[in-house]
């Protein structure tokens, strides 16, 4: 039997894609993940900024000299406020915050605004807290008008507290940073984790992208070299008796289908293989010969080496593997031409079905397990298309079309 021409040059194409994310998708993901801190320090730093915030809020209060009680209290609301802040910005959090976010923006709420007519000026600050957790926990289109209302709403008492124009002004743009930056640095460590997540959700997707590769890499390639050795194997062994120098030649070829099978293994390690539609052509009709099939293979012109290529050859091999254990064909007839549309066109014809005690005629197809799915996702991965049933003369037809130029998208 004559091996399948592979190019040696294959280490060119990349291993098959597989189901899943697009490339595109990994690749930003990747990129992000490498410019991203790591999720442990964009939390430190959001931990610090409001340590930081709420340390400027007790040293206002703590200027004003304020009584013992008063003191205490601040620091027990600046505590409270603290936690809830950090409820309603950690992302381990969400769950809870989803569920409870709006009574804990409540009990925030409270705690901003009661103590603001007691405590005065170094109080005002909190109010950065809530417009930042008002972002966190509502959707955008409540969250954003109610920021500002929360800015606004900060700003008016200055009058009333005996604040200047100055003073008015600051408290409302240190509400309007305080709020902003606790919002983005809550968001960013969450894009962070998001992010480290995705990582990971890609890496199990490859994994497994990977497996199905090589278990339909498998499958096409040995399905049809095993099912060969059979064949031969059980020809052999009716030969060896009465035509000793035909079971020889039987046995030869039995050994090259052997060492083709092994290097298929190999090359599916790999993860890549290129194939020839006019080479897989001469070793099928062999095949199909030696087990007494009668086999007309009419190739219109020969396919440029790549990636159709190697398809087309997958398609006839799949076909061949599938007429060889499931039908009773006499006859096969093997076509590619291409069409006026520029399109490859393979179709592999057999007269292997059987009618049933009823009378109707079963689909083959229905028989062929996985070998049909995995050829559709090849050609549907370059823009082809696979059909299979029964034509009018009561034959079994496959027939693979795919574009001999591949689009842009699928090019690159």
């Amino acid at each position: 039997m004559t091996r399948s021409g592979r190019s040696r040059t294959a280490g060119r194409r990349a291993p098959d894609p597989g189901v899943g994310a697009p490339p595109a998708l990994s690749s930003a993901v990747s990129k992000m993940g490498r410019g991203a801190p790591p999720p442990h320090l964009a939390l430190s730093i959001l931990l610090l900024v409001e340590c930081g915030f709420v340390l400027v809020g007790f040293l206002n209060i703590l200027g004003e000299e304020p009584a013992t009680f008063t003191l205490v209290a601040s620091v027990i609301g600046f505590a409270l406020i603290f936690v809830l802040q950090l409820v309603h910005s950690s992302y381990q959090l969400r769950q809870f915050r989803a569920r409870w976010g709006r009574w804990t923006l409540a009990v925030q709420a409270l705690l901003t605004y009661l103590p603001l007519l007691t405590l005065g000026f170094g109080w005002g600050g909190m109010a950065g807290f809530f417009g930042a957790s008002v972002l966190l926990v509502l959707r955008p289109q409540v969250a954003w008008p109610l920021f500002a209302a929360v800015t606004a709403v900060a700003a008016a008492p200055g009058p009333l507290l005996g604040m200047d124009l100055v003073a008015t002004v600051y408290i409302a743009v240190s509400t309007v940073l305080t709020g902003l930056i606790v919002y983005g640095l809550s968001r960013l460590a969450e894009l962070v984790v998001e992010v480290q997540e995705a990582q990971q959700e890609i890496a199990r997707l490859a994994v497994t992208q990977e497996r199905l590769r090589f278990a339909r890499d498998l499958h096409d390639l040995l399905g049809y070299s095993l099912s060969a050795i059979t064949l031969k194997s059980e020809l052999a062994r009716r030969l060896v008796h009465g035509e000793t120098d035909r079971a020889l030649a039987e046995l030869e070829s039995i050994l090259e289908i052997s060492r083709q099978a092994l290097s298929d293994v190999r090359t599916v390690a790999r993860g890549y293989r290129d194939m020839s539609l006019a080479t897989e052509a001469v070793s099928a009709q062999a095949v199909l010969e030696a087990g007494g099939i009668r086999a007309t293979v009419d190739l219109r012109g020969r396919l440029p080496e790549g990636e159709v290529d190697t398809i087309m050859a997958t398609v006839l091999r799949e076909a061949v593997t599938n007429l060889l254990r499931h039908s009773k064909a006499e006859n096969c007839r093997i076509a590619c031409w291409t069409d006026a549309a520029g399109d490859a066109v393979l179709t592999i014809v057999n007269d292997g079905v059987e009618q049933s005690l009823s009378g109707t005629l079963p689909d083959p197809s229905s028989r062929d397990g996985s070998g049909l799915q995995n050829l559709q996702f090849r050609l549907a991965a370059v823009g082809g298309r696979l059909a299979s049933g029964i034509d009018t003369d009561g034959c079994f037809s496959l027939r693979a079309e795919a574009p001999l130029r591949l689009p842009p998208h699928l090019a690159d």
